[in-house]
């Protein structure tokens, strides 16, 4: 067993997230998810800019967002961000959104990125030393 990895954002709604009745528009939602991942990365020092200087670059490949209720603007929104460990050379993460103020979830989802080689563009079949590394220190070998 793993030990979980989870890290916590609280993000403020703002304006130009919200369509003229003051709901947040659905993509939005997705992008609160890369939210958590900047601050997932932050925490455990696996930012982007980490992954690039090692040479890699870390696509989207695949997100699913379940939504269950609407923000609005000037709410805040708490991003739940969970890596999940997985055998093969890929990034899974899984996400709760909660509404701060009343504890409701109003969406999950996961996401999935590959690893590309930023000069040959290719991608990786097998863990990039540096991950493996990270992987180890974090107990997720």
């Amino acid at each position: 067993m793993y030990p979980t990895l989870t890290e916590k954002a609280n993000i403020l709604v703002k304006f130009n997230e919200a369509d003229p009745l003051g709901i947040v528009w659905h993509g939005h939602y997705i992008r609160y998810f890369e939210d958590g991942r900047e601050a997932f990365g932050e925490k455990y020092g696996f930012r982007y800019l980490d992954i690039y200087n090692h040479g890699y670059s870390v696509p989207v490949v695949k997100v699913d967002c379940n939504y269950k209720r609407s923000l609005r603007y000037g709410d805040r929104v708490i991003v739940e961000t969970t890596y999940v460990n997985t055998r093969a050379a890929k990034l899974k993460f899984e996400y709760k959104l909660y509404n701060a103020a009343t504890g409701e979830l109003v969406a999950d989802g996961s996401s999935m990125q590959v690893f590309l080689d930023i000069e040959t563009n290719s991608l990786q079949l097998t863990l990039p030393p540096f991950f493996e590394k990270w992987k180890r220190e974090h107990g997720q070998l």
